[in-house]
């Protein structure tokens, strides 16, 4: 499973010992300005210069509008510097509708593409037959939603084969990752204070300090 950085706050992408590694960062407008930054071309220019600095593989942003001129700008620009730097570049449009003819156009350019917010399985039957690269649907949101949400994973894995990856986001426990790695999902998303609030556990450290009182004891005899 592939692990990608949710967030633009590139100060918090360096993890700690103990962190698995990590294939890129997926951001959005929401996350862009959580961050204090303006969502705009130069930012997300300046968010490709910081993932290559960082040694990332892959970099997910997020494009503003659906305006054919507008992504065809963005887009032109993004994959020039991201050719330049070495780091993949995909691009994130929400599954919507309204956003088919960017989202067509993009494929047409050869661009790799995301479908965000995906919901229910007809969108995902949607996104098979436009040819998108990954689905993200927001685990947490569809939990809170009362959906059955784990009937939609399965459904987006089944469909890894032939068609769009598994990118889960909005994973609130470490319990929530287990059953996505069980299931098979390709890829989840996560903030940087989850991974690493995760790489260490309360019974790890139990276990460690019944050691250490077990090597002492054994030492005087006991």
């Amino acid at each position: 499973m592939k692990i990608y950085l949710d967030s633009a706050q590139t100060g918090s992408w360096r993890l700690p010992p103990g962190c698995p590694s990590v294939q890129g960062v997926t951001t959005n407008p929401s996350l862009v300005h959580q961050a204090g930054l303006p969502v705009n071309l130069p930012t997300y220019l300046d968010l490709l210069r910081a993932a290559a600095d960082h040694g990332f593989a892959e970099l997910m942003l997020q494009l503003p509008s659906s305006d054919l001129a507008l992504a065809a700008t963005w887009v032109e620009s993004l994959r020039a510097l991201s050719q330049r730097l070495s780091v993949q570049l995909t691009v994130k449009l929400p599954c919507a509708p309204e956003w088919e003819a960017c989202i067509r156009w993009a494929k047409a350019q050869g661009q790799p593409v995301l479908l965000t917010g995906l919901s229910n399985p007809v969108q995902l039957l949607w996104a098979c037959e436009l040819g998108a690269d990954y689905v993200a649907p927001y685990v947490g949101r569809l939990v809170n939603d009362g959906r059955n949400v784990w009937a939609l994973m399965q459904a987006c894995v089944a469909q890894q084969t032939a068609g769009p990856q598994l990118l889960a986001a909005s994973i609130k426990s470490p319990d929530v990752l287990a059953q996505l790695m069980g299931l098979g999902a390709a890829a989840v998303t996560l903030p940087p204070a989850s991974l690493i609030a995760w790489s260490s556990d309360a019974l790890t450290q139990v276990a460690i300090q019944q050691f250490d009182r077990d090597i002492q004891a054994s030492l005087r005899g006991i």
